[in-house]
């Protein structure tokens, strides 16, 4: 994927041109900073890129939601980059925002409105479902993924939180795997260990850390590819592979990833 070239215009760019996307993509900080899910941003990129969908992102202008900092307890920190991002995004009208992270898809949509951010915030399982209703996506002879054993792990803040459940899983149809579930899944589902700021620190001491709990249910699948949908959900469930020592049969990856994989 590195030779390939990508059409990622900025609000400030087109503000400057007199013109406005039809939406607002937003990167977060997994998917600008972390090694592994920048490929998940370039993914996505891609397919915006090749559906002709109409997108910016706001680059240097783009701060955290303040997700961790609320989760972890900071009000306080949370309120201060809550509103400066939202006097950027009321700055340039944004009307529509699509993000990758499900922590900064429940903020934008349930917590910013409190403080004067009223958008409509779609997370990307859902909008690619869209595009793949719309007919804009087509994939090669159903995709790469025909006929393989795929398992859909819900994350927290998609999931139970905002009652997505259907979108990821018809993404994954459109492959033409064989979607497998886990015993805990959907209404069921079982965190990853990571939400809730847990993220950044270490666990507390038990008997076995969750996402190897949540790894071993995964495994139990028989699944080749366990598919996620959150930045936070790819790492634990990575670590608990490799814990396994089966990162050379089992991968794990985003649904962004796997549609671009299969895109004609």
């Amino acid at each position: 994927m590195s030779n390939t070239t990508y059409q990622v215009p900025t609000m400030a760019e087109m503000a400057a041109k007199g013109e406005s996307p039809e939406v607002l993509f937003w990167v977060g900080c997994a998917g600008s900073f972390d090694e592994r899910y920048k490929s998940v941003t370039k993914a996505f990129v891609k397919i915006l890129n090749k559906t002709g969908v109409s997108f910016a992102v706001l680059g240097p202008e783009e701060s955290c939601t303040g997700d961790p900092a609320r989760r972890g307890g900071n009000e306080f920190l949370f309120q201060m980059q809550a509103v400066s991002n939202i006097q950027v995004l009321n700055g340039y009208n944004v009307k529509k925002i699509v993000t990758a992270c499900p922590h900064c898809f429940n903020t934008l949509k349930n917590e910013y409105p409190d403080l004067g951010g009223d958008y409509e915030v779609i997370h990307h399982s859902t909008f690619l479902q869209q595009l793949i209703n719309e007919g804009k996506v087509t994939l090669k002879g159903g995709g790469t993924f025909k006929g393989k054993k795929i398992t859909f792990h819900d994350s927290c803040y998609l999931g139970r939180a905002n009652n997505i459940y259907e979108a990821p899983r018809e993404v994954l149809e459109a492959l033409d795997s064989e979607l497998v579930e886990m015993k805990r899944c959907k209404t069921k589902g079982l965190c990853c260990g990571a939400g809730g700021a847990q993220m950044f620190k270490e666990p507390e001491k038990g008997d076995k850390d969750i996402n190897i709990e949540r790894t071993e249910e995964a495994l139990e699948t028989g699944a080749s590819i366990i598919a996620s949908a959150c930045p936070f959900c790819m790492t634990m469930m990575t670590d608990g592979v490799k814990s396994k020592e089966k990162e050379n049969e089992v991968k794990v990856k985003d649904l962004a990833e796997l549609i671009a994989e299969g895109l004609v």
